[in-house]
């Protein structure tokens, strides 16, 4: 099967996402029937867009060619300066589009204008980006039941770590009680640096951001935002509900002391940012804090950038899977999986 890609967004996790399509090419086609052609490759300024409907852009080529310093627009024969994803999605025939522009919770934008233009014309959706899920999930799940697409979004609630999958396919034909998660490998490594090293938050922080874990501006990871999102993510598609970010008590990691982290380890105990969503009494109860976990807890052990989440149903028990790529290979990897299990 021949599936025509439009991807919006090509940064660190868009490239990366390009490299795995090329990367596999002969397992995909192999194993999963799958001949994936990008038609169209839309970055800040512009696009690389295909002119004739029996070619692909040459997605290593175009690799290359960004990372030698040049832009997509530039891009020899393909490129087209101020071409603009809606544009694009609007004009280009495509059965799948990839969103993987930066994350805006403010307004969503430009991902919500491309996702929903994308949806009402009847495109598959794959999300890395969290913002126009978190402001408009309602609106958007609605839109894709009705268009009969699909709208896909693992590469937004934990990379590389099946979340929303895990719940949604294996846990089907039982209830979910509580979902618990580690869902930022930032914090976790921060965390995890000062339990194992003594060291101070902001030693381990500094520590993080040169090896690339974390962004030079970490205030949504420290402050428990991104944990926040990506657990209304999970919450909305896995109970049916529609949470918003007011709906869910927010606390990050700013105020753990060193202290604090070695009595912890002192007891025999961790302190780890925890994503809480629950059932109680037919309401939806979500909050974001830093907790203490004994031995016995089944996250206890999830330490440097891995992440991890927790199930507790009324029939199946408790299940955990923990791990995952916390990196731009491992949300392409995400955005894959979505893209294999649309057509499987």
């Amino acid at each position: 099967m021949k599936v025509k890609l439009i991807i919006c967004g090509f940064g660190k996790v868009g490239q990366a996402f390009a490299e795995l399509l090329e990367n596999k090419k002969g397992k995909l086609k192999n194993q999963f029937n799958l001949e994936v052609c990008m038609v169209c490759v839309i970055d800040l300024f512009g696009a690389a867009t295909i002119q004739r409907k029996d070619v692909c852009i040459p997605l290593r080529s175009l690799l290359a060619f960004v990372k030698q310093g040049g832009r997509v627009d530039q891009f020899p024969s393909l490129g087209e300066e101020g071409f603009k994803g809606e544009q694009a999605i609007l004009e280009t025939e495509a059965d799948v589009l990839v969103e993987t522009t930066p994350t805006n919770i403010v307004t969503g934008e430009p991902g919500l204008t491309h996702i929903r233009a994308a949806l009402k014309r009847k495109m598959n959706v794959i999300s890395a980006n969290k913002g126009p899920l978190v402001l408009k999930f309602k609106e958007l799940n609605s839109l894709a039941k009705k268009q009969g697409v699909q709208l896909r979004f693992g590469a937004a609630t934990a990379a590389a770590l099946p979340t929303v999958d895990l719940g949604y396919y294996c846990l089907a034909g039982t209830e979910i009680i509580k979902i618990e998660g580690i869902l930022n490998g930032t914090t976790n490594y921060i965390l995890t640096r000062m339990h194992d090293s003594g060291c101070s938050l902001e030693e381990a922080l500094s520590e993080a951001q040169n090896m690339g874990i974390a962004e030079k501006n970490p205030r949504l990871d420290l402050e428990g935002w991104d944990t926040a999102n990506k657990l209304i993510l999970i919450a909305n598609k896995l109970f049916g509900c529609n949470l918003s970010l007011s709906e869910v008590k927010v606390k990050g990691i700013l105020d753990v002391t060193g202290k604090e982290v070695l009595d912890a380890k002192r007891q025999g105990k961790v302190i780890k940012l925890i994503g809480k969503v629950s059932r109680e009494e037919k309401k939806i109860i979500a909050c974001v804090s830093p907790e203490l976990l004994s031995t016995e807890h089944p996250l206890c052990t999830v330490k440097g950038a891995e992440k991890g989440i927790t199930f507790t149903t009324e029939s199946m028990g408790k299940i955990t899977v923990t791990g995952g790529k916390s990196s731009p290979r491992g949300a392409a990897a995400a955005l894959l999986r979505d893209l294999i299990n649309i057509y499987r």
